[in-house]
């Protein structure tokens, strides 16, 4: 299997942490950096432990720029963006990558980033913008969060498998699914917002308890629902997994081809479409950043043709640029979300850990 959405595995750390050790790749360029940094040719960027981008484009930044990236790696989304908070006052980096709409609010209220206006803005759509008046950070990719199901598994007993939330909670579907723990797992906690944004903040919780009823099995992080236990993924197939639907990403089933050959006619997982919940990803220049200029130019190169276009094979994403193109598994084996669950930050700002918290005690006592 390939690594989908890395940062789906492990704590999502709502809480404040302790400061985590980063890794460092990557290498200076021979510039020396001064206090303001001003004349260093290595850009710092920090970033969660599924950051991926080909050296060839990371060498074509360099061509165009002069710049050598050095990337700081921190853990899981949640884990990195705890990290930049406690060392705010002495940036680790230079810009940040990998806070996503569920977290958004948290990095914004610590002051983390100081404004830019990338280049190339006008081609992301105006939903993605989630902080268009003040530029503090720039869309980088979208993705959605979905229940995966195992083909195999449905067609041998004749069963069509979930399409919608509702779904989810009929008899017929009991002892079938395993999600991720709200409190640990991004995507585990996406799924959540997608139930509290599809059933509003008066019935959510009824939801999960016709849920729970039904059968729902919760385990730590994504790692262990989509590679243990679901029936559908390869690395499941090999550990004998028994549940046929997962909480996983859109962008799972052309994880699963990716490689195969012959190439199949589908990929043997599908996605329950009206499950979803839309995660954005954003970079943001990191307040007392020691190379300004470099920061803004490396934000402004995240979000070019070249980069979005080397993005989907490298972290499993979406580009939010209009004009950039897809690679074929994504367009052939992939499943387009058009109207997928949202919340407003600050609604998520508002809530979240108050939902965090029902969530627990409905599901895990």
């Amino acid at each position: 299997m390939n690594t989908i959405r890395r940062r789906a595995i492990g704590a999502l750390v709502l809480a404040t942490v302790g400061a985590t050790a980063l890794a460092a790749c990557g290498s200076d360029s021979g510039g020396t950096k001064t206090s303001g940094g001003s004349t260093s040719k290595t850009v710092t960027l920090v970033s969660h432990d599924s950051f991926a981008a080909s050296d060839a484009v990371l060498k074509d930044f360099t061509k165009e720029t002069g710049y050598t990236v050095k990337v700081l790696r921190g853990g899981d989304a949640g884990a990195a963006v705890n990290q930049a908070i406690l060392t705010k006052d002495h940036p680790q980096g230079d810009v940040f990558f990998g806070v996503d709409n569920t977290l958004l609010s948290r990095a914004l209220d610590n002051g983390l980033f100081t404004p830019y206006a990338a280049k190339g803005l006008d081609q992301v759509p105006a939903d993605l913008q989630l902080d268009a008046a003040k530029h503090r950070v720039t869309p980088i990719d979208s993705g959605d969060v979905c229940v995966n199901y195992d083909r195999a598994y449905f067609t041998a007993h004749k069963l069509a498998p979930p399409v919608t939330f509702a779904d989810l909670v009929k008899p017929e579907y009991k002892n079938l699914l395993v999600t991720e723990n709200a409190a640990t797992s991004s995507p585990g906690l996406a799924f959540l917002l997608g139930s509290a944004a599809a059933y509003g903040d008066s019935d959510w919780q009824s939801y999960w308890k016709q849920l729970k009823a039904n059968g729902v099995e919760v385990v730590d992080g994504w790692e262990q629902a989509y590679n243990d236990r679901f029936s559908g993924s390869s690395a499941g197939k090999k550990a004998k997994g028994d549940k046929p639907l997962v909480v996983s990403y859109a962008s799972s089933p052309p994880a699963e081809v990716v490689g195969v050959t012959p190439a199949p006619a589908q990929s043997p997982t599908g996605v329950s479409t009206g499950t979803c919940f839309r995660q954005i990803e954003f970079a943001g220049l990191l307040h007392g950043a020691k190379n300004t200029a470099g920061g803004q130019a490396l934000i402004d190169f995240l979000l070019s043709r070249t980069f979005q276009e080397d993005m989907p094979l490298q972290m499993y994403v979406d580009p939010v640029r209009k004009d950039a193109a897809e690679p074929e598994v994504f367009t052939t084996y992939g499943a387009k979300i058009t109207d997928p669950k949202t919340l407003a930050p600050d609604k998520i700002a508002a809530k979240r850990d108050e939902w965090v918290k029902a969530w627990s005690s409905i599901v895990l006592k």
